[in-house]
């Protein structure tokens, strides 16, 4: 059975892979209990037979789970499921930063401004809980149709 056909937790329905990491994949779901779209990241299945990785994590889920900020994406569950470790957070409607750069080029000196502003925000909040991204970059900065950025 392919990870989208699959139902993790009885309750997470898996539709579409939407992005991928270094170290997981990340899926559109829908939470079947509470009738909402989440995002479900799940670690890559060729690393989980290495502690190292699960420790990583699992401790990636810990510590964005301490954190509500605005900027910040929310976690709202953490589990494993026959060998399949993930976190369920909120689905975030709209591009990665690395996505709206390419589609649009250089971005009016306004807009940047804005999107570092925000970007800066939900980091030192993290910082304020003591808690160091390590991996920010286009990539992991979404950006919604309204202007509101989650790192």
């Amino acid at each position: 059975m392919s990870e989208v056909e699959r139902v993790l937790a009885g309750r997470y329905h898996l539709i579409r892979l939407i992005g991928q990491g270094g170290m997981a994949d990340v899926y559109l779901a829908e939470d079947q209990i509470l009738k909402r779209t989440v995002a479900v990241k799940i670690l890559r299945s060729s690393l989980t037979g290495d502690p190292i990785y699960i420790t990583r994590f699992h401790r990636e889920a810990s510590a964005a789970a301490a954190l509500s900020h605005p900027n910040i994406v929310a976690i709202y569950d953490v589990g494993e499921e026959d060998e399949l470790y993930y976190i369920v957070m909120e689905y975030v409607r709209g591009q990665t930063l690395k996505n709206l750069l390419y589609k649009r080029g250089a971005l009016h000196h306004v807009e940047a401004i804005d999107i570092m502003k925000q970007v800066v925000a939900g980091t030192a909040d993290a910082h304020h809980h003591g808690i160091i991204h390590r991996d920010l970059k286009p990539q992991n900065i979404l950006v919604t149709d309204s202007g509101t950025v989650k790192i």
